[in-house]
């Protein structure tokens, strides 16, 4: 995809987190892999509202592009996640209601669904604490990725990676379902979880067709 394409995709998937209830505001950031790094959205511009010359480039030593605005608070994440995981492509960070809700009890997925493993594993963790915009919070956050494709953020949101920029969006929307359907189901009682075996086969049947249904 040329450079002014991948500007205008990163644009529009930073809008549709906000029809999708995903952000409100100018929370939460989008960005897409690139020869030379990567491309973020800018800091302090309501997520529904970026445009494509809004976008700022950046390189894995965290260096930026001159241009109108800064890149989000949060790009160590999104810079970190690059360098170690060479099958991202994409990542996205939202601030999701049922997400943050669970995050801010310091919760995390357990397998109460088997569509927990759409996220590469047996659960979806929840990195740590940290202050936003900080190298700790990348830190707790590329360790709570560690085997896989997302992770809630205590007391923050969360944050999804893919192969592309539509995969990682997609992840981002099943992981709030998710965090919605377990806080309904914790309200009824406590939910009965998968076993390590199911939870496995379930892993092992995804391989067939990828992360999705």
């Amino acid at each position: 995809m040329p450079s002014s394409s991948l500007h205008d995709h990163i644009a529009r998937i930073s809008a549709r987190t906000v029809a999708e209830g995903l952000n409100r505001g100018s929370s939460g950031n989008v960005s897409a892999r690139t020869a030379e790094g990567f491309l973020i959205t800018p800091s302090g511009v309501p997520s529904a509202g970026v445009s494509a010359d809004q976008i700022v480039a950046m390189d894995l030593a965290g260096q930026a592009q001159p241009g109108p605005r800064p890149p989000s608070s949060e790009w160590r994440i999104h810079r970190d996640i690059y360098a170690a995981r060479p099958e991202v492509n994409a990542v996205i960070h939202v601030h999701s209601p049922f997400a943050v809700s669970l995050a801010c009890l310091r919760l995390g997925l357990p397998a109460f669904n088997y569509m927990v493993a759409v996220a590469g594993g047996r659960d979806i963790r929840c990195a740590g604490y940290a202050t936003f915009g900080t190298q700790a919070l990348s830190d707790r956050v590329l360790e709570a990725l560690v085997g896989r494709r997302a992770c809630l953020m205590a007391n923050h949101g969360q944050v999804a990676v893919g192969v592309d920029l539509d995969q990682a969006f997609a992840l981002a929307v099943e992981v709030e379902t998710l965090c919605e359907q377990y806080w309904r189901a914790s309200l009824m009682g406590s939910p009965v979880l998968l076993s390590e075996g199911e939870m496995d086969e379930v892993l092992e049947r995804f391989k067939d067709y990828g992360a999705s249904r």
